[in-house]
């Protein structure tokens, strides 16, 4: 079969080559700039989705297309068996950075997940507690697609068909500080994991209390806490990581990063102290890809934009005028929206109409939005967007609303 033509002129592939895994909408961008993304049919929308929290800077961001076009002129990938001063440089950033005193480059959030739970099995055997292999997770969770990181979650929707369910890992609910408390305790369990502020869960944030007594707990019983702070991180709470709300004293043992990290380019990271990776040592784990020196290149840059004083100011600045916006909208029109959720730029919208439908209606109206669990849909912009471009995207969602209240009439 003949490879297609490329360069200047319209790619045609067929889609039935594609395995049939996700349900797409019919629309396809060909170019972006800022929080705008451009259709191959010339249609201009407005980006409130960011790749599901990824492109933080927004699309085609001039300091990390020069990073790219810099690097990609001179190496793009060497084996880790060789020092990467690009992959040492991006670590120590975010070790200085954050609570972390080591640092394991990954491709993307779900590897990042697996690393973190290797390392926290890894933590108990070093001390001489095999045994200890339970890790803690949530309903409504999302950790990834690779087996263990569905597992971890327990989605029944993501697990089923998939054989037997790997052992250790135990799933609670939301809020259930008793069975918390109880299974915190057994001798069997390895560690707590959780998302700050989950994201396809239904943007539902743990309040700062929350995140001060998950610390205590795992300290209590000598367990490791593990955040996935791949959503809700580097910035997208108004903090440069979500943990830091609750103050420096409560992060967490193990943390895994990615999407905001590499601005676009498949770039993740899994974070520990030195006392947490204790049984990461050569030969444990590994990466073919992760780590390469094109894609920390393009990490550093995005940290060098993202972890400043003056971008945590502008996050929190829009997002609380995007909450205040928000709230309005919810008071119009009571028989669309339920609640206002979420934390920063990481903002749920839950709905009585299906929230898949509000989805396409959105679409309809040139503004591009997340769904998300629990009947939400997940406003997740550019971390640069302003006041102007969110009261542009907040008018669409009154028309939106409209719309909702219309069709639930004429039903």
């Amino acid at each position: 079969m003949a490879a297609p033509e490329t360069g200047s002129q319209e790619i045609h592939v067929p889609a039935d080559h594609l395995m049939g895994v996700y349900s797409r909408a019919q629309l396809a961008f060909e170019r972006g700039r800022g929080v705008r993304l451009y259709s191959t049919e010339g249609e201009e929308y407005l980006d409130c989705m960011a790749g599901i929290a990824v492109n933080a800077l927004g699309h085609a961001h001039p300091t990390l297309v020069k990073a790219l076009e810099s690097q990609g002129e001179k190496l793009w990938h060497v084996s880790n068996i060789f020092r990467i001063p690009e992959q040492e440089a991006l670590a120590t950033k975010l070790c200085e950075i954050s609570f972390a005193d080591v640092c394991f480059m990954t491709n993307s959030g779900t590897e990042a997940i697996e690393c973190a739970l290797k390392t926290a099995r890894k933590y108990h055997d070093a001390h001489g507690q095999p045994e200890r292999i339970d890790v803690i997770g949530f309903d409504g969770a999302f950790h990834g697609r690779t087996y263990a990181a569905v597992n971890a979650a327990g989605n029944p929707g993501y697990v089923a068909g998939f054989g037997p369910q790997l052992p250790g890992y135990v799933h609670l609910k939301w809020g259930d500080h008793e069975a918390l408390k109880e299974a915190a305790a057994r001798p069997t369990t390895a560690a707590i994991l959780i998302e700050p502020v989950q994201g396809e869960g239904g943007a539902r944030a743990l309040p700062v209390e929350c995140l001060r007594g998950l610390r205590e707990l795992c300290d209590a019983h000598g367990i490791l806490l593990i955040y996935d702070e791949i959503q809700c991180g580097l910035g997208r709470t108004g903090k440069l990581f979500a943990y830091e709300w609750a103050g420096e004293d409560y992060a967490p043992d193990i943390m895994a990063l990615a999407k905001a990290l590499g601005g676009g380019f498949p770039v993740g990271a899994c974070l520990a102290t030195a006392k947490a990776a204790k049984g990461m040592v050569p030969g444990t784990h590994g990466s073919t890809y992760g780590g390469n020196p094109l894609a920390m290149a393009v990490g550093l840059a995005a940290m060098g934009e993202i972890a400043t004083d003056a971008m945590m100011e502008h996050v929190r600045d829009v997002s609380g005028y995007l909450t205040q916006q928000l709230e309005g909208l919810k008071a119009r029109h009571p028989d669309v929206i339920v609640d206002i959720r979420g934390k920063g730029l990481l903002v749920g919208i839950k709905l009585k109409p299906n929230n898949r439908a509000f989805m396409q209606w959105a679409r309809d109206e040139k503004l591009l939005i997340a769904g998300g669990g629990d009947n939400c849909v997940r406003l997740l912009p550019p971390l640069i967007i302003t006041r102007e471009e969110l009261s542009e995207a907040v008018e669409k969602l009154d028309r939106i609303c409209e719309r909702a209240e219309s069709e639930a009439a004429s039903a």
